[in-house]
């Protein structure tokens, strides 16, 4: 029998080893959620919420507890995993509170005479939810609490190496009163997820991992035309102009960086500093870049953990290297340190052009790449020189020039102006390109997964 093994990426120790299950047991668990979906989309949307408050109650009972799994199976830092804990718990009751009103039914008029039409937002059904491993909770939660306030049932394929996470988060929605069979978890391998996706009883698939998964994922839906919702990569950018104030400049930006260890796909990630306070951003930036505490992701000291596996690991190691074959320069980091576990250190890299790793791809770790712009019309190009458009920042005082360039110019979803952060309840998470489409949050994910049921009267 096949099965999934987590690990340890700080210490390397096995953690747990769960039984694969085969296409009927996978099927099976499908069969049940549906069954009970079709109790829950009875519910009104009040009715709904009730068990969502319930549950964001739950998983704030177990926080530490939480913190503590999802450090050991990712190597994500402690204090970030108790951080994630409470963005679940936000986005549970944010749902809970504007869910009533996001999807209540809409008074329209239609024909000559307007006639009385109404816009109903109805669920259809189970949704099928494929997630990746830098935010085990983080990740499942957000396709949970929209689809579940819409009507929907969820069924969970999580990446292999928090399968702990994913199994500990339907047992406490569980705890919570949520139905049993209307959230489930399934163990399978890639074979067994395509074919699910092809099951009659899956009517979306929504999922968040790489452009070549999402491809992969995106071709197999469409072929039995189910509706897709992909979260892909990004390389994010971020912009120091001109006028920056480079202190201001260089906090988010080591913050946007080593976030979540660097594993966070709307992280800053390139950084284009324009000619003139290139010199001064870089130097500030390389020395706080040098000084992170790289060490144990449980001691609330360490600042950087280890990579959430080795191969992870070997994945940054690799792409650094070829960065730097092809002329990136380091400034700091890039040596792997003689340790135990997966550590990578804090590495900026300089000269980064088109045709490196550094620049064309996502690494997911904490390289960060810095790249020359001539002047602001030439970093804003840079930016957009991308085949992904997740998020992006700008560095700049003049507010309102820096809000036209967002709004007007920067190819992406998401932009943050001086500043920095990964999601919030009440903004729209997605992006464009080979970021993918749809999104999630903001109340948009509850509607993505609904059918806009047209109903005219006479």
């Amino acid at each position: 029998m096949s099965t999934i093994t987590t690990m340890n990426p700080a210490t390397g120790a096995v953690i747990e080893t769960y039984p694969l299950m085969t296409k009927d047991e996978a099927v099976q668990k499908l069969e049940a959620a549906h069954e009970a979906f079709l109790d829950w989309r009875t519910k009104t949307h009040k009715e709904r919420a009730t068990h969502l408050i319930r549950i964001a109650e739950v998983l704030r009972e177990h926080s530490d507890e939480l913190a503590e799994l999802m450090t050991r199976e990712t190597g994500k830092l402690i204090k970030d995993g108790k951080t994630e804990v409470e963005i679940c718990a936000a986005i549970f009751e944010y749902t809970a509170q504007h869910g009533p009103d996001v999807l209540a039914d809409e008074e329209r008029t239609h024909g000559q005479n307007e006639a009385r039409g109404i816009v109903s937002y109805q669920p259809i059904g189970v949704i099928y939810s494929i997630q990746p491993w830098n935010f085990p909770l983080y990740q499942p939660v957000r396709v949970l609490a929209a689809n579940l306030m819409a009507g929907n049932g969820c069924v969970l394929k999580h990446a292999s190496i928090c399968t702990g996470s994913g199994l500990r988060l339907r047992e406490l929605c569980i705890e919570a009163g949520l139905p049993e069979d209307l959230f489930q978890v399934i163990l399978i391998d890639h074979d067994t997820s395509d074919a699910l996706i092809e099951h009659s009883l899956v009517r979306g698939v929504t999922m968040t991992g790489s452009d070549a998964a999402g491809r992969h994922i995106g071709s197999v839906a469409a072929k039995a035309l189910k509706k897709t919702v992909l979260e892909l990569g990004s390389n994010d950018a971020y912009l120091v102009l001109e006028d920056a104030d480079i202190e201001t400049a260089v906090k988010y930006s080591v913050m946007g960086r080593l976030y979540n260890n660097g594993e966070t796909c709307v992280s800053a990630k390139r950084f284009v500093v324009t000619e003139k306070v290139y010199d001064t951003f870089v130097a500030a930036f390389t020395e706080q870049m040098q000084a992170v505490t790289l060490g144990d992701p449980t001691d609330k000291e360490t600042q950087l953990g280890p990579l959430s596996s080795e191969e992870q690991f070997n994945t940054v190691k690799q792409q650094v290297e070829q960065s730097i074959t092809k002329g990136a320069k380091v400034l700091c980091g890039g040596s792997v340190p003689d340790r135990t576990g997966a550590y990578y250190p804090a590495t900026v890299l300089a000269d980064v052009t088109p045709g490196m790793p550094a620049y064309d791809d996502e690494i997911f770790g904490p390289v960060a790449a810095v790249i020359r712009a001539k002047d602001n019309e030439d970093a804003m190009r840079i930016a957009n020189d991308s085949r992904y458009g997740l998020g992006g920042g700008i560095f700049c005082k003049d507010e309102e020039h820096a809000l036209k360039l967002a709004r007007d110019h920067f190819d992406t979803g998401m932009v943050r102006i001086n500043s920095f952060g990964a999601a919030d309840p009440n903004m729209p998470f997605g992006g464009v390109k080979n970021s993918g489409y749809g999104r999630e949050h903001g109340g948009f994910g509850m509607k993505e997964f609904t059918n806009a049921k047209a109903i005219f009267l006479p």
